[in-house]
Formats: structure tokens, sequence, C-alpha cells
């Protein structure tokens, strides 16, 4: 099972979370882009943390949307949404090579990643830029969900990744951030649950229902609440388990 985290999300004097502890932390990075945060300066240190650590990289690209934080579902045409693909890949390719280390996956970010879930022009767009940039990137998206099956038919690998710190709704998708009890907070509970996931396939929603989900991946949001703590839980409890951990794509070059 991989471990992973959302950083290099701060912007100049304006810190998001503790990417140094998460690092410590997480087997795969999804390190910011500058287009729903992140500034060049930043996500070269987070980078240079990574490598330094063998964690390994995804871009995670976004909407242009800083003042949202890529959470406003956008409606590019295919023309803007796969050139602005392109360019956050490519920027992030230069600054990983730059801090010793590489790219190898992509998982797109917020009102992207929940769009491209469920739209295929907009999923079609994404899959589109990636192979444009290099088929050999791996594509995370939410398990369960049409994307994983669209990229497969492209010829792209993919990942299925399960959320640590949000509740699901009955149908399997996130429930919005806007209602109540969207985001998970208490560290003990959010580790039982994942490991319940890793040994059952099965997580219960929101409505106490269980749902089948098959993942490959664990999200904890680097901006959560505790976000490092909660990564501390998840991981001590698998570790405790026997779950082995590790990233599921190499990292550093390797």
């Amino acid at each position: 099972m991989d471990l992973n985290s959302d950083l290099g999300e701060s912007y100049g004097a304006w810190r998001m979370g503790d990417d140094a502890r998460m690092l410590d932390v997480v087997t795969s990075a999804n390190v910011a882009c500058g287009f729903h945060a992140g500034d060049p300066a930043g996500i070269l240190d987070t980078l240079r943390a990574a490598a330094d650590r063998g964690v390994a990289v995804g871009a995670h690209v976004g909407y242009p949307d800083r003042v949202g934080f890529g959470r406003r579902k956008l409606d590019p045409t295919s023309r803007e949404l796969v050139g602005d693909v392109i360019y956050q890949i490519g920027a992030l390719q230069g600054l990983a090579a730059a801090a010793g280390t590489r790219v190898t996956y992509v998982k797109p970010h917020g009102a992207l990643y929940n769009t491209i879930a469920q739209d295929l022009r907009q999923a079609t767009d994404v899959i589109s830029a990636i192979l444009a940039m290099d088929p050999s990137l791996v594509l995370m998206g939410l398990a369960g969900t049409p994307i994983l099956d669209w990229a497969r038919e492209r010829g792209l690998r993919v990942v299925s990744e399960a959320f640590a710190d949000r509740a699901y709704t009955p149908q399997g998708v996130l429930v919005s951030r806007g209602e109540p009890g969207a985001v998970l907070t208490d560290p003990a509970q959010v580790a039982d649950r994942m490991l319940g996931l890793v040994q059952t396939g099965r997580i219960t929603a929101i409505d106490g229902s269980q749902i089948h989900l098959r993942a490959d991946s664990i999200c904890v949001h680097g901006d959560s609440p505790g976000a490092v703590v909660m990564a501390q839980a998840v991981r001590a409890r698998l570790d405790a388990a026997g779950v082995s951990l590790k990233a599921f794509a190499s990292p550093v070059g390797t």
C-alpha cells in the first residue's frame, strides 16, 4: 500500500501544511505545480526534501484558481485544459530534475480531480495531456470511478486512491466539503478506518452503509487539521498490522 499527501502548497509568506514532517511519513508526494497553490522556490524546497527521503513525486495539477485553492469547478475548453496540464507537468519536471528527482505520476487536484472522475470530456483532455508529455507517467484517480477505466483504455497505467480524512457517499464518491462531516479529524478513527479498508476492501459511508472500495494508495491531505499526526497514526496502524508501505512508482530516478 502507498501512502500519499498533497504538498508544496505554500505561497510566499502564506504557509500551508508541514511538508518536511509529512515527508518523513508518506511514501509518495503529490506536489503542487503553481496553478492552485505553491510558488517555484517553495515547490523546489519540497522536491529536494522528497528526494532526500526517497519519496516518490507526482504532479498535482489543477485548475488555474489560487483564490479558490483549486476547489471550484471550472469549465475550460479542451484546448485550454490540455495546455494547462502539459504546462504544469513540464514545470514540475524541470524543478524535479534540479532537485535530483523526477516526476513519476500525475494526480489532479481538487475540483479537477472530482470532475474528471465522472466527466468524460475533461477526463479525456487530462489523459491526452499526460500522454503528450510522457506515456510512462501513472495517473492517480478516485477508486471506483470511470476515469480509471478511461485512462486504461488509452494505455495509461493507473493507481486507485482512497482518502483517509474524507467521508464517502453511499455511491462511493467523496462527500462535498460544504456538507457536515465531510472532513474527518480523529486520527485514531481514521487509522482504524484505513486498516479496515486495506484488510476488507470496504469502508463505511456517511450514512453508515458499507461500500466496496479497491485502493492502491491512501491520501492524507496536507492542509487538513493535524495532518501530520493523522498520517503518523495511519502509518503506525498499518505498520503494526504488518501492511507493507511502499511507493507504487520508483522514486528519485531509481
